[in-house]
């Protein structure tokens, strides 16, 4: 962090995730309990629509985004995609006044474009500037400034968007966060182009495939992918229903939702953190199946203390975060321990998730041709966007057979397993590391 090739690129995508979160919280709590306000179309159904707008880019442009970053100097990219973001954020701030949902969801749209561009360069910027064995505590510092940028965003985005004079306060701190992260770009050190000579296919699906292909014809690398968008579709079904699990399930205010979501951020951010400690700077697989093992107990020990949790407290009006943590006894009067225990379960899942990630990002960096590195992080955006709608549909499908959300996190810790097995089946590399790294640690 005291050094120029990391610290302004530490800030740079610590500000950007931060402001898609604001901006994106913001509009989407807006939408929630001020519908009225800015459109007469349903709010719950737009609440719904607007994140697959944010979504949508990945699946159109990150095939070009890819070659961007691969063919120019990415210092140069990032620049332009943070005076990119200034634009957008004028744009928003023009639909927050007045009060025009169709111009809030074009801006919405732009966002998710500005996230699909800066992606490629995000994680192909590391290994120009990292030496190998830094990499691993490279990539644990981004997916922790990443964690914590979601959480304040979405605090920050909330807050502002329920204050009176929200377009203001709200046009205010997104423009503010936006040339924020310009300034913080002016010190990127240069990164010079990959493939300088690469001539642009303009054409998203023949590129798409083409990148799906030449990841396809890497199978180390194709199944790293696929492991990291399985940790995206397993966070995104848990983050998706934290709102109302805090609410149906444990009884809690939009405060209790807050700290479920601060603490899963804080359990990625220290699990990620240490990666490097327990791989000792090396990509070590064996956290990965670590990490795994970790995200199917401690969810399927969520599915035990929430549904307990649910069964003795059944209050009839909703706890704020306070009243949660200082509740010590059930409606019987017996001492309880259970929300202290699902608090744990959820730090642990953050946590044990650090664990997964890390190494696998890591590992692409290493694996992937130089030439490539940004193309095959642009095939892993858009394998990763893919998986976070299965997510969505695959939570509608549990829902439509009557489960309750902590079954649903019962189903997909236990999903879980049948995922690691196939990648062990068809990767043994990551059950003979971990063997390795458990008889190392003995």
């Amino acid at each position: 962090m005291k050094e120029q090739r990391f610290r302004p690129f530490f800030f740079t995508q610590f500000l950007g995730a931060c402001n898609d979160n604001v901006f994106k919280t913001a509009l989407i709590t807006l939408v929630a309990f001020h519908a009225a306000s800015i459109t007469t179309m349903d709010g719950a159904m737009l609440a719904t629509v607007l994140p697959g707008l944010f979504i949508l880019p990945f699946f159109l442009f990150s095939a070009t985004a890819g070659q961007l970053a691969d063919k120019y100097e990415k210092s140069q990219v990032i620049r332009i995609v943070k005076v990119f973001e200034i634009g957008i954020m004028l744009f928003a701030s023009a639909g927050f006044f007045l009060h025009n949902i169709w111009l809030l969801g074009t801006a919405l749209f732009m966002m998710g474009m500005h996230s699909t561009i800066f992606g490629p360069v995000k994680y192909s910027y590391l290994p120009q500037h990292l030496k190998e064995n830094e990499l691993i505590g490279g990539n644990g510092m981004i997916e922790m400034g990443t964690f914590v940028a979601i959480l304040l965003g979405q605090v920050l985005g909330a807050w502002v968007a329920m204050q009176r004079q929200h377009e203001i306060i709200t046009s205010l701190v997104i423009l503010l966060i936006a040339v924020l992260g310009y300034a913080t770009s002016r010190g990127v050190p240069k990164s010079p182009a990959a493939a300088p000579h690469l001539k642009i296919n303009w054409n998203p699906i023949t590129e798409t495939y083409r990148s799906i292909q030449f990841v396809w014809q890497h199978q180390q690398i194709w199944l790293a992918i696929v492991a990291i968008s399985w940790f995206w579709f397993f966070g995104a079904t848990l983050l998706a229903q934290f709102p109302n699990f805090a609410k149906v399930v444990l009884y809690g205010d939009e405060s209790v939702f807050i700290l479920l979501l601060s603490v899963f951020s804080i359990g990625i951010g220290i699990g990620s953190l240490m990666c490097e400690k327990l791989s000792k700077g090396k990509v070590e697989l064996g956290l990965v199946l670590f990490g795994a093992i970790g995200l199917t107990v401690f969810g399927a020990d969520l599915y035990g203390s929430s549904t307990w949790i649910h069964a003795h407290w059944n209050n009839k009006t909703l706890f704020d975060f306070a009243s949660f943590i200082s509740k010590h006894h059930d409606m019987h009067g017996h001492v309880i321990f259970a929300h202290w225990r699902l608090l744990a379960d959820i730090a642990l899942i953050g946590f044990f998730g650090g664990l997964f990630i890390v190494p696998l990002y890591a590992l692409i960096q290493t694996r992937a041709e130089k030439s490539h590195q940004s193309r095959v992080i642009a095939a892993n955006n858009i394998i990763n966007a893919f998986f976070m709608v299965a997510s969505a549909v695959f939570s509608i499908l549990i829902f439509h057979n009557k489960f309750t959300i902590p079954a649903l996190f019962l189903i997909t810790a236990l999903l879980n397993v049948l995922v690691m097995i196939y990648l062990c089946f068809r990767q043994p590399e990551y059950f003979k590391a971990f063997i390795r790294w458990i008889s190392l640690g003995k």
